[in-house]
């Protein structure tokens, strides 16, 4: 479990405007299930895309390893509607909490404004030589403050 050291504000994982960065990925036919719908694993493949292109985005500046050092402790998905072939999704992503070793993101796939599925990922912080969490740095801290939930209390 976070340890939850910024309240969460109220969050819609069905609404577009909550999230803070956004990524976009085509939908292959090889994502599709037997019955003729994307697949839940392709989906969760989504929210993957979606969570490298936001530590890209917005933490560049830490370097080429910043994909190191952060383990997912908690992957939590709900499947709100059927996603068909072709076409594209969109996969918002926004920090819910911030506390002392990790932190949370809330996660939505859409197409067009129907929200698909919505995800909750709790990610930890830790020292890739000891694989002990350790707290999130100030630096780190202020970048994750700035992709917060509007309404959120970073402190």
């Amino acid at each position: 479990m976070p340890d939850n050291a910024t309240p969460e504000a109220q969050f819609d994982p069905r609404d577009r405007a909550q999230y803070a960065d956004w990524a976009t990925a085509s939908i292959r036919y090889a994502d599709l299930d037997p019955n003729g719908h994307v697949n839940n694993g392709a989906i969760n493949e989504y929210f993957e895309d979606g969570r490298v292109r936001f530590r890209n985005a917005r933490m560049a500046k830490f370097g080429d390893d910043i994909l190191t050092g952060f383990a997912i402790a908690r992957f939590a998905v709900d499947y709100h509607a059927p996603l068909g072939y072709p076409g594209a999704v969109d996969i918002g992503t926004v920090v819910k909490r911030i506390g002392r070793t990790s932190y949370v993101l809330g996660q939505g796939v859409f197409t067009d404004d129907t929200c698909i599925a919505s995800a909750e990922v709790v990610t930890v912080y830790f020292n890739s030589d000891t694989g002990a969490s350790q707290p999130l740095t100030g630096e780190l801290r202020s970048v994750l403050e700035a992709a917060m939930i509007a309404g959120s209390d970073p402190n």
